[in-house]
């Protein structure tokens, strides 16, 4: 019994009745970061929605260029994502100077655009049978987009402190 109690002691009980294995101050800082995440992506789903309802009215009723459509489709999704992620997402980090958190929030998404268009076509590159199914690389392109938007945006585009909008 002696054994079975001291082998315990170095771990935490499953059913929770030791102490959090996280203080908790640490526990709050990551509950906090994944409502983040999921609102960013929550905002990142309205801004696909807004892009495409645009993109598409653009081509088919307004006779537009595929990719002409698609700059100013993206440029008013950004628009929108950056509004809607500076009053729910990011609010305790949205700054003062909105012109400087908007330039830097339109260059984080168009390198984000970048970076997903890159590892698409990396994808497709490696693995040509990929492109039966194109999902995957578009997949895993997004997936990397989103990453790398999330953390450009909350530590280069919100960086102020809490302000009213």
């Amino acid at each position: 019994m002696d054994s079975v109690n001291h082998y315990r002691s170095g771990f935490r009980s499953i059913a929770g009745d030791d102490e959090p294995s996280a203080p908790k101050h640490q526990r709050g800082r990551i509950v906090h970061t994944a409502a983040e995440v999921w609102r960013f992506a929550i905002v990142g789903s309205v801004g696909f929605a807004v892009e495409a309802v645009i993109l598409t009215v653009l081509v088919r009723a307004g006779d537009w260029g595929l990719y002409e459509a698609r700059l100013l489709s993206f440029s008013l999704a950004v628009s929108a994502t950056w509004a809607l992620n500076r009053r729910f997402t990011f609010t305790h980090r949205s700054s003062a100077n909105r012109k400087r958190e908007y330039a830097r929030y339109f260059t984080v998404q168009s390198v984000g655009a970048l970076l997903n268009l890159g590892v698409y076509s990396a994808f497709l590159l490696q693995w040509p049978s990929l492109g039966a199914w194109p999902v995957l690389p578009l997949a895993a392109g997004s997936l990397s987009a989103m990453v790398f938007n999330f953390l450009g945006v909350r530590f280069f585009a919100f960086t102020g402190s809490s302000v009213g909008i």
